[in-house]
């Protein structure tokens, strides 16, 4: 049984110290003792994160229009176009925050008109918002309802400021994203050739188009490559010359890793760079009876993955330290798959320690 007074936060003489008594007892006579409980009122206020702006807004986008909801203001809906965009300045007041989730297309013309317009924006990964949802054990799922998800998740946690891309970096990003889908587009009329091929040509035309297509997109490539260089020679040439310096690291690679990362001015560990491309160990263990196998993350950029990957086999061959790293972990009886990914991540270190020292790579440091 346990005797005591019920606390009253609101009827307290000295908010910061106070003192309750507890008194325990069971049915077996023991000694009695109390236990002195001290509280400090400011703890409880301090566990709550304070708004540093005047207003934050959060907003969900979608195709046509985009519904925004403001800490004070409430709910509000605007089209997704100019227009749109100019009212929605008008309604925010003076140091104030706008939060939206990273929704490929359609928030991008609104972050950058923002930004440019001097108004703090912040861009959030939706899977965070997703779960800070879920977490309310929310039953509403409406764009409503999201937006003023958007504006609490924001209230709640520190959310990174956006800085906008230059157009350099802008047309780079779009140049890469049409490269990848015009390789997987060739990647599909080579198997598709070679079943016709194996098929014994039963159709000229079919196979002629087929070589037609192939051809067009490999002109396509290659001049996307050549106005990729061409961008990035405009201000990371030392930082491209420098890159390919290391070995196992090609053009591509180096040119993807300068226009994915910014430069790596978005970074400012290593260890962050390889928790972005998604090639950082994860450990799955509960109690006694979960013991997942460790797989890396594979959350991240999936293309400059694949290509680290790729450049693994042939750092293996002509990089000192990656290829001691590889003989060391297939020694201990791991297998070769795993070392490959060491290699990879041991390969995007080294390139984040050149770029930033701004000196070219020495085996024997």
């Amino acid at each position: 049984t346990i005797y005591g007074e019920a606390l009253d936060f609101d009827n307290i003489d000295n908010p910061r110290s106070f003192t309750t008594y507890i008194t325990f007892s069971s049915v077996r006579p023991r000694p009695r003792f109390q236990v002195v409980v001290t509280l400090v009122a400011g703890s409880f206020i301090n566990s709550v994160p304070m708004n540093k702006y005047k207003e934050t807004f959060g907003v969900d986008i979608s195709k046509d229009v985009f519904d925004a909801h403001g800490s004070a203001s409430g709910h509000n809906q605007f089209k997704n176009d100019a227009k749109g965009f100019a009212s929605f300045l008008k309604v925010i007041p003076q140091e104030s925050l706008v939060v939206m989730e990273a929704t490929g297309y359609y928030h991008y013309r609104l972050a950058q008109f923002l930004y440019k317009n001097n108004v703090m924006v912040s861009v959030v990964n939706p899977l965070s918002v997703k779960r800070f949802i879920q977490m309310k054990l929310a039953k509403v799922k409406t764009d409503k309802s999201d937006a003023k998800a958007i504006c609490e998740y924001a209230l709640a946690n520190e959310v990174p400021l956006y800085n906008a891309l230059t157009d350099v970096q802008a047309e780079c990003l779009q140049l890469f994203r049409l490269m990848d889908s015009y390789l997987k587009k060739r990647t599909a009329t080579k198997n598709k050739l070679h079943g016709e091929e194996t098929l014994g040509i039963p159709s000229k035309f079919v196979y002629r188009s087929l070589k037609r297509d192939k051809k067009h997109l490999d002109k396509e490539l290659a001049g996307i490559e050549e106005r990729l260089l061409e961008l990035v020679k405009q201000e990371q040439q030392h930082q491209l010359t420098l890159l390919q310096t290391v070995p196992g690291i090609g053009a591509k690679t180096a040119l993807f890793l300068i226009v994915v990362t910014d430069g790596f001015s978005k970074f400012e560990t290593g260890a962050q760079l390889c928790s972005y491309v998604g090639i950082t160990p994860t450990i799955r263990e509960s109690g006694s009876s979960v013991r997942g196998r460790s797989r890396i993350s594979k959350v991240g950029n999936k293309k400059l993955r694949n290509l680290l990957f790729l450049c693994a086999f042939n750092a293996c061959k002509c990089n000192k330290a990656c290829r001691a790293l590889y003989q060391r972990i297939v020694n201990k009886g791991k297998s070769k798959k795993l070392a490959l990914i060491a290699v990879a991540n041991k390969l995007l270190k080294q390139c984040f320690a050149i770029a930033k020292s701004g000196l070219p790579y020495d085996a024997d440091f």
